[in-house]
């Protein structure tokens, strides 16, 4: 039984460890430009717009670490880099193609969801915090009668 937990333990880990790396913002993003094929840091760059420089490089560099892009330089000058999917890479394309899929036709869904529950958990907090500032005007109120 202490082996199955363990293993089963280990298990998530490892799933939140890859989750983590492909459910980043950038990650999704930059994957799915390479999935078109090989591109320069700068061509990359320009078509996500808003990240900075240090992000890219830090999301490129994760990702090249973790076999999903491989980075190949030219020996040119200047240098052309060039960075593409590997194979592991191309795999993730099946997976966040209907992962995305769903996101898009369950977006609003989602944000009904949320806008329910948070006025559910506004007005359960405002009901607390009025019982709570009774019981403490209780005890003033009770000293203050004659």
């Amino acid at each position: 039984m202490e082996a199955g937990i363990k293993e089963g333990t280990e298990n998530c880990r490892a799933v939140a460890d890859v989750l983590a790396r492909i459910g980043d913002k950038w990650t999704v993003y930059v994957v799915g430009l390479l999935s078109n094929g090989p591109m320069r840091f700068n061509e990359i760059r320009r078509s996500v717009g808003s990240i900075s420089q240090r992000m890219l490089t830090l999301t490129l560099r994760g990702l090249e670490r973790d076999g999903l892009v491989t980075r190949t330089v030219y020996p040119t000058i200047p240098p052309r880099v060039d960075y593409e999917l590997t194979d592991l890479g191309r795999t993730l394309i099946c997976i966040l193609g209907p992962l995305s899929q769903w996101a898009i036709e369950n977006r609003q869904t989602v944000e009904r969801a949320r806008a329910s529950f948070d006025a559910r958990v506004e007005k359960s907090s405002a009901a607390s915090a009025t019982k709570i500032a009774l019981k403490r005007r209780l005890p003033g109120i009770w000293r203050s009668t004659p």
